[in-house]
């Protein structure tokens, strides 16, 4: 299928809906969602919806305000309090769903969608084959993934964003900064702050896709296979340690396996495979 028999496809579903608001992190995923949608209904008839919270690092929130402002779409940045949500910040495996709820709840109570306008997310349809909980509250909240249900896959988002001359087409996946806690770990202020100061340093040091995991005292560095080397250079490793130590890290490691999205799920995947085998052998 090319990309214009793809494009038509998601500008009909978008044709359906009387008017949206779409869930804009400034990722690709709610960028193409946001682009289209204004395509195919007009500017007076979308909504971008940022939700502002510690999670979200204040590179990307100006981001989003950039972009929307390029598309001439209206930009409702709202902040959201996800660090009050008991369940949020236990940090048990279903996080998103929270985070995802409260976000939905703030936008149910834009008068546009009290008057039938349809709330929009940016799942694709490569998101089927993840631990998802948000999907669960998008569901439950009424929302829409006009991606998804046209069947486009992450590949073909990012085909979609160049052909529309989107500036984001190839911006790396950057999940909320939660998503570098792991399960179980409760979720705190200090340590998002932790996570976005490291990363931006190493943003800035040209690691443009990088994840840095907390641990307590220690930071694990990930980033793509082919740049895991000049992290172990000596010299920058000494630097980057530094950095990290007035940050509060007293320990640094690096991930040699390189980066992997979603990493963090290995571990639910590899208990609830523990307790299957568990009861299969009751």
């Amino acid at each position: 299928m090319n990309h214009s028999t793809i494009l038509d496809k998601l500008l009909e579903k978008m044709s359906e809906f009387p008017g949206a608001v779409v869930a804009f992190s400034g990722g690709v995923d709610s960028a193409v969602v946001l682009a289209t949608a204004l395509q195919a209904l007009g500017a007076s008839q979308v909504i971008a919806f940022t939700a502002d919270s510690p999670s979200l690092s204040r590179k990307e929130l100006a981001a989003c305000r950039l972009f929307a402002q390029k598309l001439g779409v209206r930009h409702e940045v709202v902040c959201t309090h996800e660090l009050d949500i008991e369940g949020y910040r236990k940090n048990d495996g279903d996080r998103c769903y929270f985070c995802k709820g409260d976000l939905y709840r703030q936008m149910s109570t834009l008068n546009q969608v009290q008057s039938g306008y349809v709330m929009l997310n940016g799942a694709n349809a490569d998101d089927l084959g993840d631990w998802r909980p948000g999907m669960r509250a998008a569901s439950e909240a009424g929302a829409r993934s006009p991606l998804l249900e046209c069947g486009i896959n992450k590949e073909g988002v990012r085909d979609l964003a160049r052909h529309l001359n989107l500036d984001v087409w190839d911006k790396p996946s950057s999940p909320c900064l939660a998503s570098r806690i792991p399960y179980h770990t409760p979720v705190e202020q200090k340590a998002l702050a932790q996570i976005e100061a490291a990363e931006e340093f190493l943003k800035a040091e040209g690691f443009m896709d990088v994840r840095v995991r907390h641990y307590g005292t220690t930071a694990r560095v990930e980033v793509p296979p082919h740049q895991v080397a000049l992290l172990l250079n000596a010299e920058f490793h000494a630097c980057m340690t530094d950095l990290f130590g007035l940050l509060g890290f007293q320990n640094v490691e690096i991930d040699t396996e390189g980066l992997v999205s979603g990493k963090m799920n290995r571990a639910l995947r590899n208990k609830a495979a523990s307790l299957e085998l568990s009861h299969a052998s009751v």
